[in-house]
């Protein structure tokens, strides 16, 4: 491909990643399910994938409903042969249920990075990267392990694997 070919598809993923991201920042999920040629998600902090038009939007009721000021903001904007690659901080606030846990009330700010893949200029999938622990931990769900109750956390969710560990350290100290 050219250079001036290249550039052109390269302006034109650049301005539907851009407006992929905006209209989900506004709830527009309709111009959002636009940009796709065939709708789908894969979040792999959780290892969920939502395929199809219909589990998409499911994604967007779920995760709306449980963060409804859920919104983007843009850090970082490169591409690939066949990709766009953005990185974002994504915000929100937990007012409503999520996967069964109560809303939180409190307010996240999440570092993430996104693979928009593209065929032609339409998105086919997007993969999210990011870590779950440091948004469970701003929602409150989670304790960060070096604290007092993160160690507590730990020490009952493990206990055979902190005995080793403790036992391992003391024969090993002899």
């Amino acid at each position: 491909m050219g250079d001036a070919a290249a550039d052109t598809v390269r302006s034109r993923r650049d301005a539907v990643v851009r407006e992929h991201m905006e209209s989900e920042n506004v709830h527009d999920f309709d111009t959002t399910i636009g940009t796709f040629s065939h709708p789908r998600y894969e979040i792999v902090a959780t290892g969920e994938v939502y395929d199809g038009e219909a589990e998409v939007r499911r994604y967007y009721e779920e995760t709306r409903t449980a963060f409804p000021d859920q919104r983007n903001e843009l850090v970082s904007l490169r591409h690939a042969d066949d990709a766009v690659v953005v990185e974002f901080d994504l915000l929100g606030t937990h007012l409503g249920p999520l996967r069964g846990l109560p809303p939180t009330g409190r307010d996240f700010r999440c570092r993430m990075t996104a693979f928009f893949e593209f065929d032609g200029d339409r998105i086919v999938c997007e993969r999210v990267y990011f870590d779950q622990a440091t948004l469970l931990r701003q929602l409150g769900l989670a304790h960060d392990p070096t604290s007092m109750a993160g160690r507590i956390t730990i020490a009952l969710g493990h206990p055979v694997t902190i005995a080793k560990a403790f036992l391992g350290d003391r024969l090993r100290s002899r």
